[in-house]
């Protein structure tokens, strides 16, 4: 089992370098990865949030902890791909890829917000196609010496890109989402399912249904990697639980991790969504110390 934890860059915080602290502090103590959140405007949640507080860019974030760090691997979860031009992500994601020496996984998903996605001057309802266009686009210029490509959305030839990822066929594409539309993007574009607050049991049930899906397109469903994003909460530490499958005694969180790798889960990425940097710090050291350490 592998485990990531998230940055805080979406909470408002003034010091960025609060936020690149819990990269840091997520290298020191043993966690496998680090990742950041998506989005460009301050609509909907994100608004009643944060009012006029910072939330940084995900890329330009995961960028500087790929310089502050060595060995973590680097997430998004997710980038919101209809909000952006595929060409010039994978761009963005190549470079990066090759910077950090090869340590990108490249978490996307479609969005949910139509009033962010109108503002940036995107169709909200054709956000699937395009996403799974820009995924093609995306692995057509990192693999191919002479790139093209002509689609729905775009076309282009008589070009070349570089440089290459470190990772070849590039970085490993995790699908976000719980949708019908999501599972087969997952299972026919994507390198594993990335989804958000699934118990043990609702990830072994609905992961199978990908992996089948997958083999039916002339895949291997068993590579698929199945990495699950929830809220961390270790009650014990002074900390009140949360509604989470990872909210618990450290006891509680042993027995919740071991099933999850019983049902085939490769890793768990944790939030704590909160402003309070101390706190999060406390977890981050409560979990390693007492959870972490005890299932590897």
């Amino acid at each position: 089992m592998r485990f990531g934890f998230i940055v805080p860059h979406n909470y408002g915080l003034g010091d960025p370098q609060d936020v690149v602290g819990v990269a840091r502090k997520a290298e020191e103590t043993g966690y496998d990865s680090v990742w950041v959140n998506h989005h460009v405007l301050h609509a909907g949640y994100i608004l009643d949030r944060l009012g006029d507080a910072p939330y940084y860019d995900a890329l330009t974030l995961l960028t500087w902890v790929a310089a502050v760090t060595e060995r973590v691997r680097l997430g998004t979860t997710v980038i919101v791909l209809p909000y952006l031009n595929p060409l010039v992500l994978a761009k963005t994601i190549a470079t990066l890829d090759v910077m950090s020496h090869g340590r990108v996984n490249l978490g996307i998903g479609v969005g949910n917000l139509k009033h962010e996605s109108d503002a940036l001057a995107r169709d909200f309802h054709n956000r699937g196609r395009y996403t799974n266009e820009g995924i093609a686009v995306m692995r057509e210029l990192w693999t191919s010496l002479d790139p093209a490509y002509d689609g729905e959305f775009f076309s282009f030839s008589g070009v070349k890109f570089s440089p290459k990822p470190v990772q070849q066929p590039g970085p490993p594409i995790l699908v976000g989402g719980h949708s019908r539309a999501a599972h087969r993007r997952a299972a026919r574009l994507g390198d594993g399912w990335h989804p958000m607050g699934l118990t043990p049991v609702q990830a072994g049930v609905q992961m199978q249904p990908i992996r089948d899906m997958a083999n039916a397109a002339g895949r291997d469903g068993s590579a698929l990697d199945l990495s699950i994003r929830l809220e961390l909460r270790l009650i014990g530490d002074g900390s009140d639980g949360v509604d989470s499958p990872m909210s618990g005694t450290p006891d509680e969180l042993v027995r919740t991790v071991e099933q999850y790798e019983a049902q085939g889960v490769n890793e768990l990425v944790f939030s704590v969504s909160t402003a309070d940097v101390d706190f999060i710090h406390r977890t981050m050291d409560g979990f390693a110390e007492k959870v972490m350490s005890r299932v590897r």
